[in-house]
């Protein structure tokens, strides 16, 4: 049986941009069950943990901060496309408004918690592969 791809905040590691976790019961027990492979696109991409929380505007993905950290994005959405084509992940369970993660609606890019349509990075590269993506 393949593995699904999970976001890793969702399983409960301490990988959010705060430094926490969003830890769903049952994501966690896929992982911990051996059925699932968890990822962090952000940390895969070369971002610490904590870090200033990010957003997408215009194609670009910038923190509030104001800089621009598309390229760290992009690197993690490969590096987590790569992992899946590895481990056999034809599914992945990804987390709600993440920038990378979200499959269907993210923040505006005003970080004031408006959100509009849209995928995140990742979760748009794993799609495009035929990998099925949903959110939590």
């Amino acid at each position: 049986m393949p593995l699904i791809a999970v976001s890793a905040c969702l399983a409960g590691y301490r990988c959010r941009y705060d430094g926490g976790t969003c830890e769903n019961a049952e994501v966690a027990a896929l992982v911990f069950g051996g059925q699932a492979l968890p990822v962090c696109p952000e940390q895969l991409g070369g971002l610490p943990t904590p870090r200033p929380p990010a957003e997408i505007l215009g194609g670009r993905v910038v923190n509030i901060e104001g800089m621009d950290v598309t390229k760290a994005f992009a690197r993690g959405a490969a590096e987590t496309l790569r992992l899946c084509r590895l481990y056999g992940c034809k599914e992945a369970i990804l987390k709600s408004r993440s920038p990378s993660c979200a499959c269907s609606a993210v923040y505006d890019g005003s970080f004031t918690g408006g959100l509009r349509p849209g995928m995140g990075i990742t979760a748009a590269l794993l799609a495009e592969n035929g990998i099925a993506v949903r959110e939590l």
